[in-house]
């Protein structure tokens, strides 16, 4: 019995280990079903206090209408057919109310649908869609959500972006664009930092009268409106400027250093050239600042790196928005057309490798500070962009502008893709799904390719809506070419569909007007006609353009040291086709006779431009003058060899060009005589050429101090290069004097 007893008791325990278990069981079933139904219970009473706000609201506006309409009714009661127009005008009207109310609830409330559901099908839009990324969580959706949710529509309304880009441009207007010349209206203004500014802004052409019917079925077309003169920024209000709030908590600390740098308070957020600058480039106006300097240069690269990332967040921002939108409803409207033909929508074109590397680390402070985010190939990144620098010598330096320019790395060939998401900046994407695609002139030449090349792709140029181009004059010295070969093939019609869902892109993209909405921002260190002429020629913006325009008082002959006459030689000239064989007429002619005489060796003939430097070249030849040249293309044991021939008098003259002076800085000994065939790009380098015939680079054997003369050959196309040589109002005073040749002496006032 014991033993039983003892078994029993085993088994009574055991069945109350499983009771308990099962009670268990059944109360955390019991709890999860109560806490899911006062959860249920509680949406549902969210619901229907939502659904009774949105009926009393809808009450109101009909009320209202139903007043409006019924006035309307007692004022043409006469006429019929104004009664048969306000009915259907009352109709759309209600229509119109219940669709937006409709909108609005779609977009604040995600209770009506399951969240699996809803993330799946705005992921699935996200893959047609070639505007965004495929890898963003639903929670950064959710997240930007929210706060297209917060924003007013007025402000929206007014924000440059929308203005900008959302409506189509008036008839009058695309004629306006399309004149050559542009018709246009002139306004000059002057700001504290920036100076003068010349702001042209194009005017509508009145066409044919159009007779307007006196009533309308059809909605009235918005459009564009016209463009304003931009407003100096006084004080810094995120909401004035329309700046994202996450680019705002980021820009103080992205901004410091060049504060910092001009002894200002962190609390002023960006430096006076920054708010001036800004002031222009958020207005969506073309832009031409030729006073780029290595002291501004920071300043300058934050202020359009600030524009770049407030667009395209702003883009992005909008297609999340309308994404969720469609998902909610199947039919699509214009309001959805918020793309272009290809996703790019920025392109920044800078001369080097340093350059590049700099913007990058520029847009991931404002975006992805540290521990704030993800930057996607960081070290590939690093590795590819930097070192490679020159070795500057110690025992000759160079001039403090080249050591600036030239260090970090100077290679001028590559191409890179950026993606821009909420919390990540990812490097290195294809180009048809990046947002910013940064390259050098060359990196897109090479893709761009020629005519008759089978590969070779620029559909990826058809939809930048912001093209920058920093240290513009650095192209000159490169390869002009193929700048203008690359301008020459934005906004044309893709070759082939790059996954584009057209449904959702912009009807002006489509009728082939994106080459007016794209904004050109240009910067380069000295005002050139070349650069003036590409802003001119390729760039149609239709918010008009702004240029900087500040002549230089003072020029760079106040820096020559050495004792020697000046003399500037003017050529008539009726065109700057014509001027090319008119000044090399005036080269053989006038010129070169005089500087044959064994009197005149040592001369140097400074060539800024190549094609003349090969013409030179080969008359030279060809009359068996003796002579060595130095140029961009030569090797290192020819330069050496001429270099010496010229200073132990063993060639009468050196052939120098402008590009092999810029990249190598040579200190050419041994001049005695030198012959500016064209005034050089960059004011410094007269001084510079100049200075070189100073006693301790001369040959003791090879001339007397009082045999040095300077000649200069100019036009009245290169009146420019000849106010940053002399000063802005000698230069007017050579092109209104009757007699064609003037001469300085170092010293004069």
């Amino acid at each position: 019995m014991g033993k039983g007893k003892k078994f029993s008791s085993k088994k009574r325990k055991a069945s109350i280990k499983v009771l308990s278990k099962k009670k268990k069981y059944i109360n955390k079933e019991h709890e999860g079903k109560n806490k899911k139904a006062i959860f249920n219970r509680y949406k549902d009473k969210q619901k229907v206090e939502e659904e009774l706000v949105k009926r009393r609201q809808m009450e109101r506006r009909f009320q209202n209408q139903q007043t409006v309409i019924s006035e309307s009714e007692e004022e043409t009661e006469e006429d019929s057919y104004g009664q048969l127009v306000s009915c259907f005008k009352c109709n759309d009207n209600s229509n119109m109310v219940a669709e937006s109310d409709g909108d609005t609830s779609g977009v604040e409330s995600d209770d009506g649908m399951n969240d699996t559901a809803k993330c799946s099908e705005i992921e699935h839009n996200e893959n047609n869609d070639h505007s965004l990324d495929d890898e963003e969580s639903s929670d950064e959706q959710e997240g930007l959500m929210e706060e297209t949710v917060k924003e007013n529509d007025v402000d929206t309304l007014n924000d440059p972006f929308t203005k900008h880009l959302q409506y189509d441009l008036e008839d009058e207007l695309i004629v306006a664009l399309s004149n050559v010349p542009q018709t246009v209206k002139e306004t000059s203004k002057r700001w504290p930092v920036l100076g003068n500014l010349v702001i042209s802004i194009p005017q509508s052409v009145a066409l044919s009268s159009k007779t307007k019917p006196k009533f309308s079925l059809l909605e009235e077309k918005v459009y564009a409106s016209a463009a304003t003169v931009p407003h100096v920024i006084n004080n810094i209000d995120f909401k004035q400027l329309y700046l994202k709030p996450q680019i705002c908590t980021n820009l103080v600390s992205a901004n410091k250093n060049n504060l910092v740098k001009r002894d200002l308070e962190l609390t002023d957020i960006l430096t006076p050239l920054q708010k001036e600058l800004f002031a222009i480039v958020n207005n969506y106006q073309d832009l031409y600042y030729p006073e780029r300097t290595f002291s501004n240069a920071d300043e300058i690269r934050f202020t359009y790196c600030l524009h770049i990332v407030n667009h395209m967040l702003k883009t992005r921002t909008k297609i999340l928005n309308h994404n969720a939108k469609i998902a909610k409803r199947s039919d699509l409207s214009e309001d959805y057309q918020d793309q272009g033909l290809v996703r790019p929508k920025v392109l920044i074109i800078v001369p080097f490798k340093d350059a590049a590397y700099r913007v990058v680390k520029t847009l991931i402070d404002l975006v992805v500070p540290k521990e704030a985010g993800q930057v996607v190939n960081k070290n590939r990144f690093e590795e590819d962009f930097t070192g490679g620098e020159i070795i500057m010598p110690t025992k000759n330096p160079k001039p403090e502008d080249y050591e600036l320019l030239f260090s970090g790395n100077t290679d001028d060939t590559f191409r890179l893709g950026l993606t821009l998401t909420k919390k990540t900046l990812k490097l290195y994407t294809d180009f048809y799904s990046s947002d910013i695609l940064i390259a050098s002139p060359l990196g897109l030449r090479m893709i761009v390719g020629a005519e008759g090349e089978e590969h070779r792709d620029y559909d990826f140029l058809a939809s930048i809506e912001v093209l920058i181009m920093d240290q513009a004059d650095v192209f000159l010295m490169q390869n002009w070419d193929h700048l203008l070969h690359i301008m020459d093939h934005f906004h044309l019609q893709p070759k082939k569909t790059h996954g584009t869902d057209f449904s959702r892109v912009r009807s002006w993209a489509v009728n082939g007007w994106a080459k007016y909405y794209r904004q050109t921002l240009v910067f380069s260190s000295v005002a050139l006609p070349e650069i003036k002429s590409v802003l001119n020629r390729k760039c149609q913006n239709y918010a008009g353009k702004v240029l900087v325009v500040n002549p230089p008082e003072v020029g760079s002959i106040q820096q020559v040291l050495v004792q020697v006459p000046q003399l500037f030689h003017r050529i008539n000239a009726t065109s700057p086709l014509a001027a090319v064989d008119a000044r090399f007429e005036y080269f053989i002619k006038e010129i070169l006779p005089k500087q044959r005489d064994t009197l005149m060796s040592h001369t140097l003939i400074y060539v800024p431009s190549y094609f003349d430097f090969v013409r030179i070249r080969n008359y030279f030849k060809k009359e068996d003058i003796g002579f060595v040249q130095i140029c961009e293309y030569s090797k290192d044991a020819k330069i050496a060899r001429a270099r010496d021939m010229f200073f132990h008098t063993e060639a009468h003259f050196l052939l120098y060009s402008e590009r092999v002076h810029f990249f190598r800085r040579f200190r050419i000994k041994g001049i005695r005589h030198i012959i500016f065939y064209q005034p050089p790009t960059y004011p410094h380098f007269y001084s510079e050429i100049c200075n070189l015939m100073q006693e301790s680079n001369q040959n003791k054997y090879g001339g007397s101090d009082c045999n040095m003369t300077l000649t200069v050959l100019y036009c009245k196309y290169d009146l420019q290069r000849v106010a940053g040589a002399l000063g802005s109002a000698r230069a007017a005073n050579m092109a209104a004097a009757d007699k064609a040749v003037h001469m300085f002496v170092t010293g004069d006032k």
